[in-house]
């Protein structure tokens, strides 16, 4: 860990008069921390590896969420911390969120709320809140796995569990690996159609043909959470015209309209002029099949939709919602946004 731990209200000799905001966005592959003062300035900010909460990853997720509070506090003089907002892949349940909050009540930086003000969330309202602050919206995130909230005026949310197939959930990177690997499989020995899909993903994670990756994966010595390494082995191939590929990636964007439609129609805002808000991984890597596929859904089922694509990353929406919950104007969060842009790309 780098720098010691400070305790809140502790007198500090470099402290600075203001408090600070500390924003945490985390998932499966690094976390992003940013401390902001009440003008929406940056004076921290550390990018750590993943806290994402999945099972069995709970304590190694509150480890590395007290780093970020510290480091991020440290570098900014210890100021006094006024809010905290965790925002982490896995919070998907109300027990999920109770549990973690249990977690965090003994770190020294967090003594209940009635010494620091704490925010837990799922890190899909970190994309949205990226993408707009309007009260009615939508977000879909399709990483290394896939989720969607949406939220309305009335403070009314709709959310899935998004715990993979036992909760109806397709279509992250893990996923998408998956299945690629399977029908890859079945074109090698003759049970399914064709596809460039055999010799192209086994180098994609270090294998020398398919066989060898399939007993790799069968013997335990490959995760299956490995598998959303074969993405791009999939997006080249659907760019490519593999008919396989192709009708992966289609599926894929049916996966993510759908999310966005149920989400909207729960919350009575099918008709309504939304954004929708579209951000991952697999978003990012803009695959015109991918994205044409979710653009058509989403005119088919959310006529009046917006949907728009986030290239930055969702720590810059924790931010906004953190300054957004402590009351900041139009100006300091256009500022905010600006700065967190600098900051994370720095």
């Amino acid at each position: 860990m780098s720098g010691p731990a400070v305790r809140p209200g502790r007198e500090h000799p470099a402290a600075p008069a203001r408090g600070i905001v500390v924003a945490i966005d985390g998932g499966g592959t690094k976390t992003d921390a940013v401390a902001l003062d009440e003008t929406g300035a940056v004076v921290a900010h550390v990018r750590l590896g993943p806290s994402d909460v999945h099972p069995g990853r709970e304590g190694a997720s509150v480890s590395v969420v007290d780093e970020a509070v510290q480091r991020v506090r440290t570098e900014a003089g210890g100021a006094p911390l006024l809010r905290v907002g965790v925002f982490l892949s896995g919070l998907d349940h109300e027990a999920e969120v109770a549990a973690y909050r249990a977690r965090i009540l003994p770190l020294p930086w967090f003594r209940g709320d009635d010494d620091v003000d704490a925010h837990l969330e799922n890190d899909t309202f970190a994309l949205l809140r990226t993408g707009t602050l309007a009260a009615d919206a939508v977000a879909v995130v399709c990483g290394t796995g896939l989720n969607a909230i949406g939220v309305r005026a009335d403070g009314a949310t709709a959310r899935f569990l998004a715990w993979g197939a036992v909760s109806g959930d397709w279509g992250g990177g893990t996923d998408l690996g998956t299945e690629a690997l399977r029908l890859a499989a079945r074109a090698l020995d003759g049970r399914g159609p064709a596809t460039v899909l055999t010799t192209a993903i086994p180098p994609r994670i270090g294998r020398p043909d398919l066989a060898t990756l399939i007993e790799d994966v069968h013997f335990g010595r490959l995760s299956e959470e490995r598998l959303s390494e074969l993405v791009p082995a999939v997006f080249a191939a659907a760019a490519e015209g593999d008919a396989v590929a192709c009708t992966l990636v289609r599926r894929q964007a049916g996966e993510i309209v759908g999310m966005a439609a149920s989400a909207a129609r729960r919350l009575g805002l099918e008709t309504a002029r939304i954004p929708v808000v579209l951000g991952g991984g697999m978003i990012a890597a803009r695959l015109p099949l991918l994205l044409d596929g979710v653009r058509r859904g989403l005119a088919e089922h959310l006529p009046n939709a917006m949907p728009t694509v986030v290239d930055a990353r969702p720590v810059v929406g924790a931010g906004l919602a953190l300054l957004e919950q402590r009351g900041a104007s139009d100006a300091v969060l256009h500022r905010a946004r600006t700065a967190i842009e600098r900051a994370v790309a720095a």
